[in-house]
């Protein structure tokens, strides 16, 4: 379980701790992404050489992290406090370019006393 600005996120069918008081639907966040010319001359390289493409893990960390934001604002255009049974996609979609996809169950969650 994550928790983004007390924003609850699980990928669980539940939150430990938190009742499900009501389903608002699902939610997804997306986003993609185009690596530029530079990064791809140097994962050429690396390519032949070998090695981690940091700059490909960098865009896709971002990626990841921007669609799970667009999923929580998805989530709080419903009335959510929680999203459950997240999930994450990736594909590409040209040579350049990559989705990344967060979707999951927006939820109303009450803390167990």
């Amino acid at each position: 379980m994550v928790s983004k600005d007390e924003f609850l996120i699980s990928s669980a069918n539940f939150i430990p701790g938190y009742e499900i008081i009501e389903h608002k639907g699902f939610v997804y966040g997306l986003t993609v992404r185009a690596r530029g010319l530079g990064g791809d001359i140097t994962a050429g390289l690396k390519g032949m050489l070998g090695g981690e493409i940091k700059q490909y893990v960098t865009m896709m960390e971002d990626s990841r992290d921007e669609s799970i934001e667009r999923c929580i604002s998805h989530a709080k255009e419903l009335g959510a406090n929680a999203i459950i049974s997240i999930r994450m996609d990736s594909d590409s979609i040209s040579q350049n370019m990559q989705e990344v996809l967060a979707y999951g169950t927006a939820v109303i969650v009450k803390k167990i006393e």
